[in-house]
């Protein structure tokens, strides 16, 4: 998690998690930490498959490395079980931000599915409320330690479970009181975003922004109707979109070779939709099961070295034992990054924000900043 302790450096020893960093796609479900989950399933005499925070997370790494991602989100009737009362909503909420803030991130959307929380009598104006003075609490607590953090809600509704539109009326009416956008989640193979029609018409009208599940478990017809349908502005995930990618091999087996792009990649390349990529989740889920099962099998890089707008995201920092400073590490030490890459997924990041776009600049001048800063102590070093 993003207060796991671990130090990932780069070649030269420069530290990741000490680099300013922007999370876009980052689950409230899927970053608790273990002894919170312990300690809340205590209280409602929940039981779990282990009895320490060590087990518990190593369960959950387990079960979350199936290749599957229905399989995969079956862990999450663990941890929604644990966050249906305002306290621990509360809680998570605020656990969140510190470990966010512990990672480095300057800038943080945690993204939930308010309609999984009520089970214990809250409603979904109450629940949205517990998480936002949960972000509120800690990021009071990080800006009183010195640092930097602002987080905003991302509102998700659960693709199957109807067309969405209570979530979003939900994300209408607490916009500006902590909810930047929305979002549709849950099993993406057979429930496209079309069916969320009068959700997204909504939000249309609204003028409020969206991010898509999309280009996970399903593939180009799922970004497509992501794009046309919802009028997404970013494709959580997006990886399949390397589907559309038509990579012809120099003969003999000599390095490098030519790529195509089909419409769909070459529309989302052009118009800088931003790519919510999560290398250790699409792995673990086996969205990127038909180009390999190592990270250097991992579409990313084509994609980055094409001129797609590519972020790095955790998706889900319990579930794949991870942090954004884990991601970019693996990243690094796969394919050669160095900090100037890192910095450039820090941008797009930043670029791609629900925020305004003053302070979407003042953030990107913030990255700027904070790299500029490293490479000059790692020179004087």
């Amino acid at each position: 998690m993003g207060g796991d302790g671990a130090e990932f450096t780069l070649p030269d020893g420069m530290s990741i998690r000490a680099l300013p960093k922007v999370s876009l796609h980052d689950h409230l479900d899927g970053g608790l930490r273990p002894d919170t989950v312990l300690e809340l399933a205590a209280e409602i005499g929940l039981k779990l498959p282990a009895d320490n925070a060590t087990a518990l997370a190593a369960w959950f790494a387990e079960q979350s490395d199936s290749g599957s991602l229905v399989e995969y989100l079956k862990t999450f009737q663990v941890t929604t079980a644990v966050l249906q009362t305002r306290q621990g909503l509360m809680r998570a909420a605020h656990e969140f931000v510190l470990d966010l803030a512990d990672d480095g991130v300057l800038y943080g959307e945690v993204r939930w599915a308010p309609e999984q929380h009520l089970t214990r009598g809250l409603t979904l104006d109450e629940a949205v409320e517990a998480v936002q003075d949960g972000l509120e609490a800690g990021a009071d607590e990080v800006r009183a330690s010195g640092r930097i953090i602002r987080v905003g809600q991302l509102l998700a509704a659960m693709r199957h479970a109807g067309d969405g539109r209570e979530i979003a009326e939900l994300a209408i009416r607490h916009r500006g009181r902590g909810v930047v956008g929305f979002d549709i989640a849950g099993p993406e193979d057979g429930f496209p975003p079309s069916l969320q029609q009068p959700a997204f018409d909504l939000l249309r009208d609204a003028l409020m922004p969206c991010t898509v599940h999309a280009g996970e478990a399903a593939g180009l017809d799922s970004i497509r109707s992501a794009l046309v349908d919802a009028r997404a502005l970013r494709l959580g995930h997006g990886v399949r979109i390397a589907e559309d990618l038509e990579v012809e091999a120099l003969p003999d087996g000599e390095p490098g070779g030519f790529v195509t792009l089909g419409p769909l990649a070459q529309w989302v390349k052009d118009r800088r939709i931003p790519l919510e990529l999560s290398p250790s989740s699409n792995l673990q889920t086996g969205a990127i099961a038909q180009w390999g099962q190592t990270l250097d099998a991992h579409p990313f890089d084509i994609l980055y070295q094409l001129g797609f707008t590519v972020t790095v995201n955790t998706d889900n920092r319990l579930q794949s034992r991870t942090s954004l400073t884990r991601e970019l590490s693996l990243l690094a030490d796969t394919f050669d990054y160095t900090i100037e890459d890192l910095q450039d997924f820090q941008q797009n990041a930043a670029e791609a924000a629900f925020l305004p776009v003053e302070d979407r600049e003042e953030l990107a001048d913030l990255i700027a900043e904070g790299f500029a800063s490293a490479i000059a102590h790692g020179a004087a070093r």
